[in-house]
């Protein structure tokens, strides 16, 4: 059942006005009755509605920040954070602060993330791409509410997205292992729904396709961008015969997991497998071997988001869609011989 403010004002044995007063920080209610008030709201899970109309009445210069779907980056994960905090001081220099949102309740919950931007009346949101997309995501896109999406593709009136040209990074990579001698090239992706580890497979595979080099399906693998599935994937990989001599990794944590399977099975990179990875995080210049690496333009993708994000609240611009230019970082995990 839906609790409602008259219910809290019942329960409180206080006036509806009075709890209205206590949501909204009005400081004529005396402190016990705050108090109590309040452990209402907690321990029933109340949530004020507010309408679309409470949204554009005011403006708070608040951005929330949703790191969407039921498998999600963390605010650790070391490309994203990057992103982010290019984007967190770019919107502050233009006069905004940040509001993380939690997803754990609108799993089982009819809690949606619109409804809770109503709430705190922001003035738009970034959301960052994750695994198995809530609904709430696709509603708070189709909204009023300016949206820009970073390696997720929104479709909304009042949305735009972000990304490195994916295609483009993977067509880069086969190129270059072409080029340096290799003809038997796999890839470790990301999840086989995954619309960006997708977009690297086509790349990959067009790529192939142009070079005129057969693609087996049993040298494409799929993972979760997270070290140990890089391992797992080569493991099975090196099973094969032949083994692929070059892989193309769709994250540089999985590139790393990759390279500890190849030194487990007691083989040398790059002199018997190849490596590449794709995100160029920091980490990159101080493995063993240093990797080679496809570099998105963290600090761009961040600054650009937010202005992108600030001419759709100020209505200075339509919804866009920007592909930023990947570039190939050269290190030593990549080789050079011919087979």
């Amino acid at each position: 059942m839906k609790i409602t403010i008259k219910d809290i004002a019942r329960m409180a044995g206080v006036s509806r006005a009075t709890v209205s007063k206590i949501l909204n920080n009005y400081t004529d209610v005396s402190e016990k009755t705050r108090r109590k008030v309040l452990q209402i709201v907690e321990e029933t899970g109340y949530q004020p509605a507010f309408s679309a109309q409470t949204l554009s009445a005011k403006r708070t210069n608040l951005i929330g920040v949703i790191y969407a779907g039921n498998i999600n980056a963390d605010l650790t994960h070391p490309f994203f954070v990057e992103v982010v905090n290019a984007f967190k001081k770019q919107i502050g220099e233009l006069g905004y602060d940040l509001l993380f949102f939690s997803n754990e309740k609108f799993r089982n919950s009819q809690e949606n993330y619109l409804a809770r931007c109503q709430y705190f009346r922001l003035d738009g949101c970034i959301i960052i791409n994750g695994m198995d997309i809530e609904t709430a995501i696709t509603e708070l896109d189709q909204s009023d509410l300016p949206c820009i999406g970073v390696d997720i593709q929104l479709t909304g009136k009042k949305s735009g997205f972000i990304m490195t040209d994916n295609r483009k990074a993977s067509a880069i990579v086969v190129e270059h292992f072409y080029l340096a001698g290799y003809r038997s090239i796999a890839y470790i992706s990301g999840q086989r729904d995954c619309d960006i580890g997708n977009a690297r497979k086509e790349g990959y595979i067009q790529a192939l396709n142009q070079f005129g080099i057969s693609v087996r399906e049993e040298w494409i693998q799929y993972g979760d961008y997270r070290e140990q599935s890089g391992y797992e994937a080569m493991k099975h990989l090196l099973k094969q015969r032949p083994y692929p001599r070059a892989v193309y990794t769709a994250s540089d944590l999985m590139a790393f997991g990759a390279i500890r399977a190849i030194k487990e099975a007691g083989l040398s990179v790059p002199d018997d497998v190849a490596v590449i990875g794709f995100d160029d995080i920091h980490a990159c210049q101080y493995s063993d071997p240093t990797l080679t690496t496809i570099r998105q333009n963290k600090e761009k993708i961040g600054k650009l988001a937010a202005f992108m994000l600030f001419d759709l609240i100020k209505n200075q611009v339509q919804s866009s869609n920007v592909m930023v230019e990947p570039e190939l970082v050269i290190r030593q995990s990549c080789g050079g011989r011919v087979e």
